[in-house]
């Protein structure tokens, strides 16, 4: 099994680590054997080591199917205006999303990535608040397979392609038939399923301890039988929000900016309230790794320093019995 811990590749990041060079230490200190790389913008990546890159996130936009589908009416709606959608997204329709993924993808060919990360997802500001969709799970994830395979087929791309969970309408993993719809759609045959298991928790709001999260992952992974064998990495933290949930959504709040930037930005902050990223103290937490058996194990929690990137790691091993 392959440990690493999630890092955008930024100018700040570079700095943090003494041009990279500090970076396999700290790996040492955490047990880990590389990063989960996601391209933070310029060209900080050019100079990671390819040896430490074993993994590589693609980038993406939590709101996109509109934007893909050149649905104006609702662009209008959510963003004002076309042009500031435009600018927001950075081009005129679908194949700025198609370009962007192909750029995504020659990065981590180019770091040597074993495997890399797609979300399945789409979430739109006012949904984040209210809770009510606008697209149901199978259109997100037709359209998802559509994008998987304009970038993957009659393309020898040297890693494992691998889908990731959330709570948003598309691939939840608590559904074992949609599961298997976007897997079965995807022609590519490095395929398999990127569990993350604090998104998982995030899909039921009732839960209020680490093992009761525990369990409601051994439930979803009892429920998809012989799928959870497509489970090839995970992403490796707890999230128990449903009681902020709960209390702040069902309606979008008074004081939501109107312009879109700044309204992203606020909602960019309740998100991170939802989806917590906090290490794992429980051990038991551990039975789900050694369950799953996955190929690649990220320690995926949030840190804005270097020393709290390796203080939470740090703890999530020890809770695990790995320090």
């Amino acid at each position: 099994m392959l440990q690493t811990v999630n890092l955008p590749l930024t100018d700040a990041a570079r700095r943090e680590y003494e041009n990279w060079q500090a970076l396999p230490g700290d790996l040492r200190d955490m047990a880990l054997q590389g990063i989960e790389a996601i391209w933070g913008g310029g060209d900080a990546w050019e100079t990671v080591p390819s040896a430490l890159a074993a993994g590589y996130h693609l980038t993406f936009f939590p709101d996109w199917l509109d934007f893909y589908r050149g649905d104006t009416a609702a662009l209008e709606r959510k963003f004002g205006s076309l042009e500031t959608a435009r600018a927001f997204y950075g081009g005129r329709d679908g194949e700025t999303l198609l370009e962007m993924y192909r750029q995504d993808l020659r990065r981590a060919a180019a770091l040597g990535a074993g495997y890399v990360v797609f979300h399945v997802s789409d979430i739109s500001i006012e949904e984040g608040y209210t809770y009510r969709w606008l697209h149901s799970h199978e259109e997100v994830i037709d359209a998802s397979v559509e994008i998987i395979n304009l970038l993957l087929d009659g393309r020898d791309w040297p890693f494992d392609f691998l889908v990731e969970n959330q709570w948003w309408p598309g691939f939840t993993f608590t559904e074992p038939a949609l599961t298997e719809r976007l897997l079965d759609g995807i022609h590519f045959s490095r395929k398999g399923i990127l569990l993350d298991t604090g998104h998982l928790m995030n899909a039921n709001t009732a839960l209020r301890t680490q093992a009761e999260g525990i369990a409601y992952l051994h439930e979803m992974l009892d429920r998809h039988g012989s799928l959870a064998k497509e489970i090839a990495g995970m992403h490796f933290h707890q999230s128990l929000s449903g009681a902020y949930v709960l209390r702040h959504t069902g309606a979008l709040p008074d004081d939501l900016p109107q312009d879109y930037l700044a309204r992203y930005g606020v909602s960019y902050q309740h998100i991170l309230r939802i989806d917590q990223h906090r290490p794992w103290t429980d051990p038991a937490a551990r039975s789900l790794i050694d369950r799953v058996e996955p190929r690649y194990l990220t320690h995926e929690l949030s840190a804005a320093t270097r020393p709290e990137r390796l203080n939470r790691v740090r703890q999530q091993q020890r809770a695990l019995g790995s320090l």
